[in-house]
Formats: C-alpha cells, sequence, structure tokens
C-alpha cells in the first residue's frame, strides 16, 4: 500500500486567463493567482496550454516555469507543436490529455488503448527529457492496462461522471462512478502507476476521492476559482486542503 501520509493538491489556473481574455488586457492575472495558491498550501501548479490559447497563452507557461518554487504540471494534447514546447521547457511533469476545439473544457478521458503505439513513442522524449508523463483517463481497465504499457508513470483519473452524478441527484449513478474509480485507482497501482485524479471535484465530492489510498494527488482548478470569488482563493485552498486532510 503506498504511503498515504500526504495527499498533494495540485491547483490548476486555467479560468484566471479565461476571466483575463474575456475582456482582454493582463487582469486578472494568473501568474498571480498560481503564486497565492503555492503560498497557500498549494504542492503544485496545473496549467492547460490549448491548441487554441483560450486561457493559457505560451506568454503564462514561461512566466511559470521561471516563477514558481513548487512543480509545473503541463496539461497538453499529444501534438508535435506541444511535444516541442514540453521538450524546450522541461516542466517537472507533462499530462496528455484529450482536446476537441468545439468542447467547453475536457471532457472524457483520452483513448490510450487506440492510440497505444503513437504515445509510446510520444512519450519516450518527454521522459527522456526528465519530465514525469501523465495520462488522464476514464477508470476503464483497458484504458490503465495500455497506459502502463505506454511508458507513462503516472493516471489521471477522471472524476466528471462521479461529480456530475453527484450534482444531479443521481446517487446511484454517483455510487457506481465512485465503485469504478476506486477498483481502478487499485488496478492502476497495481501495475506500477502512481494514481492522482481530479475535474469537477467539489467540497461536496472530494471527501470519497481524497480517502483513496493509491491516490497520491488532486487536482482541482474551475470550482476553487469559482469559490475564490466569496472565500477568497486562499480560503479556497485552504477549505479544500482541510477537507482533504480530514479524508485521509
Amino acid at each position: 500500500m503506498p504511503d498515504i501520509s500526504r495527499l498533494r493538491l495540485g491547483v490548476n489556473i486555467d479560468h484566471v486567463a479565461t476571466l483575463r481574455n474575456a475582456r482582454g488586457g493582463a487582469v486578472p492575472d494568473p501568474i498571480r493567482a498560481a503564486l497565492m495558491a503555492e503560498a497557500a498550501g498549494a504542492d503544485g501548479i496545473t496549467a492547460h496550454l490549448r491548441e487554441d490559447r483560450r486561457h493559457i497563452v505560451d506568454s503564462d507557461i514561461d512566466a511559470l516555469m521561471a516563477q514558481l518554487t513548487v512543480p509545473l504540471n503541463f496539461e497538453m494534447a499529444a501534438t508535435e507543436e506541444m511535444q516541442a514546447i514540453a521538450l524546450r521547457l522541461k516542466p517537472h511533469a507533462v499530462c496528455l490529455v484529450p482536446e476537441k476545439r468545439e468542447e467547453r473544457t475536457t471532457e472524457g478521458g483520452l483513448d490510450v488503448a487506440r492510440t497505444e503505439d503513437k504515445l509510446t513513442r510520444y512519450i519516450a522524449p518527454l521522459r527522456e527529457a526528465g519530465c514525469r508523463v501523465s495520462i488522464f483517463i476514464a477508470a476503464d481497465a483497458e484504458q490503465i492496462e495500455a497506459a502502463a504499457r505506454t511508458g507513462a508513470d503516472i493516471i489521471e483519473l477522471h472524476t466528471g461522471a462521479y461529480c456530475d452524478a453527484h450534482a444531479d441527484g443521481h446517487m446511484d449513478v454517483r455510487d457506481r462512478e465512485f465503485e469504478a474509480l476506486r477498483e481502478m485507482a487499485t488496478y492502476a497501482h497495481s501495475l506500477g502507476l502512481e494514481v492522482h485524479a481530479g475535474h469537477g471535484l467539489t467540497f461536496d465530492t472530494v471527501a470519497p476521492i481524497a480517502a483513496l489510498p493509491e491516490v497520491m494527488e488532486l487536482n482541482i482548478g474551475h470550482f476553487l476559482i469559482g469559490e475564490s470569488v466569496f472565500l477568497g482563493l486562499e480560503g479556497a485552498i485552504a477549505k479544500m486542503r482541510s477537507l482533504m486532510d480530514a479524508a485521509r
């Protein structure tokens, strides 16, 4: 069983950049938010550089690499453009996610089973450059097995369906989704993968996921940025950290 003494919290700052870009100009500054999150106890910062640059832009990634003292988790699609950026900057971690221009946010996990050979070739130079490589996937045994064969270090389990079912009041569906997450966290760990989780987690849904002993890190963004309107960013992070620690 893994060491469960410290569950890491990665704070995603994408939607601070969404607010900035909605108006144009320089505020609110996602780099300032990242540094505030770091000071508030975030163990890492996550930022997704999308192909269409709808929120985070290249200069944000450069600034994060220059100013952060906690690790940067660089979310990206598995494209040649993004690989080149990652190989230039060499962030602590790279998380490969599916990406479609028409989606509002990342929908579902990456289909590793269908693209295993391509991803294996894609991941190799990233690992050689010193980046830890994570793949964002659904709680599905076939996808987890394929991820293990690609050489990835980590899987991040997509918790969106579990969170959506809870929000919609479909508790039977929520419970089934949670059981799948629990089983697949155990299975992935047995294959030698580090297990992370994220997408849609809130104060109401975080505790059961945080209690899973195989899960080493949670990545939470949109909800924390939204709650910061009411609690302040430090307050929102502190409350999430408290709920995570209590569950552990």
